[in-house]
C-alpha cells in the first residue's frame, strides 16, 4: 500500500513538472524571439554567452518546480533531482554550476512575474476589493545584525508588530482569490504608503489596507487617481466603525494568508543564501512559483496541485 502511494505520488509530480515545462518552454521561446535583435553578437569583446548542460526551459522549470514540491533549500532539492528524477535530466551540472545558473537565470523569474502580475491585474474588476500591506523579510537572527556581511548596505533594520528584524520588506497588492497584482522589496525602514503608491498605477477601485496606510495625503492622492484607500482606524483615532466596514476589514486576513503561505508553506523568509543575488535570486522564484500555482488554478488544474 506504501509502494502503491509513493508510486502515486511520483506519477503526480512528474504531471506537474510536465506542466510547468510546457509553460516555461513557451513562455523561453516567445521571450528569445523578442529580444533576439537585442542580443549582441560574439566577438572579441564580447564572448560567447555561457551554455548550460540542460538548456534554459529546463532551469527555470527546475527553479519553480523546487518551490511546488516544498523543498527549503537548494542542496536538499538538488539531491532530489538528482535521486528521483536523474533520467529526466541526465545532463543535470554539478551543484555549484547549479546553483549560479539559479542566480543568472532570476531575471527571467522578474519577467515571468511581471507577466502574472499583468494577467491577474486585467482579469480582477474595478469594483472588486484588493487588499496592501507589507511584512518583513529577515536575512538573520536580530542578534546577529551586526556580524551579517551578506547584505551590509543593503539590508536596514526595522521593528514590525512581531518585533525588531534586519532585513528587506516585501510589500504587495493582491486580490479577493489572493492572486498578487503588484509587489515591491525594498529596505526594512521604508514607508509601507510611499510603496503602495508606487504599485498602485494600474490598479483601480478600493484598496483596502490596515492603520499603517493611514494618512489623508496619501487618500487624497488615491482619489486623484481612480481609487479609494480604505484603512482601518489607529486606536488613538476617536471613529465608528460601521458593520458594512468591519466586514471589510476583515477581508483583509486575504492579503495575511498570501504572506502565510509564502512564508510558511513555500520559505520565502531565508537567511541561506552566501550573496545579495542569492537573496533576490531566492524571493523571486519562490513568488513566481507561487503566481504559477493561482494560475493554474484559474484554467482548472487545482486538483493536481492539492
Amino acid at each position: 500500500m506504501t509502494l502503491l502511494k509513493h508510486t502515486l505520488q511520483q506519477d503526480n509530480l512528474i504531471t506537474i513538472l510536465i506542466m510547468i515545462y510546457t509553460f516555461v518552454d513557451n513562455f523561453v521561446k516567445q521571450i528569445l524571439q523578442l529580444i533576439s535583435l537585442a542580443i549582441e553578437r560574439p566577438n572579441k569583446n564580447h564572448p560567447p554567452i555561457k551554455t548550460y548542460n540542460l538548456n534554459i526551459a529546463e532551469l527555470v522549470s527546475l527553479a519553480i518546480f523546487r518551490f511546488f514540491i516544498g523543498y527549503r533549500n537548494w542542496k536538499d532539492f538538488y539531491k532530489f533531482i538528482k535521486t528521483y528524477h536523474i533520467q529526466d535530466f541526465p545532463n543535470l551540472p554539478t551543484y555549484g554550476n547549479f546553483l549560479k545558473a539559479m542566480n543568472e537565470l532570476s531575471s527571467l523569474a522578474a519577467i515571468l512575474l511581471q507577466g502574472f502580475m499583468n494577467v491577474f491585474q486585467k482579469m480582477t474588476r474595478k469594483e472588486r476589493l484588493k487588499f496592501a500591506d507589507g511584512s518583513r523579510l529577515r536575512v538573520c537572527e536580530i542578534k546577529r545584525e551586526f556580524s551579517h556581511k551578506v547584505c551590509f548596505g543593503l539590508a536596514s533594520k526595522s521593528k514590525s508588530t512581531m518585533g525588531w528584524f534586519y532585513g528587506f520588506k516585501l510589500h504587495i497588492i493582491c486580490n479577493e482569490l489572493m492572486q498578487i497584482l503588484n509587489l515591491k522589496i525594498t529596505t526594512a525602514t521604508f514607508d509601507e504608503r510611499k510603496a503602495l503608491e508606487m504599485m498602485w498605477g494600474n490598479i483601480f477601485g478600493t484598496i483596502v489596507a490596515d492603520a499603517g496606510y493611514v494618512g489623508k495625503k496619501y487618500q487624497e492622492k488615491a482619489r486623484k487617481n481612480g481609487k479609494i484607500l480604505f484603512t482601518c482606524v489607529r486606536a488613538n483615532m476617536k471613529k465608528i466603525m460601521t458593520e458594512t466596514e468591519y466586514q471589510i476589514l476583515r477581508l483583509r486576513q486575504k492579503v495575511e494568508t498570501v504572506f502565510s503561505v509564502l512564508k510558511l508553506r513555500l520559505g520565502l523568509e531565508t537567511t541561506l543564501p552566501r550573496s545579495p543575488k542569492g537573496f533576490f535570486a531566492h524571493y523571486l522564484w519562490c513568488i513566481t512559483a507561487y503566481q504559477m500555482k493561482k494560475f493554474f488554478e484559474c484554467v482548472s488544474v487545482k486538483p493536481l496541485l492539492a
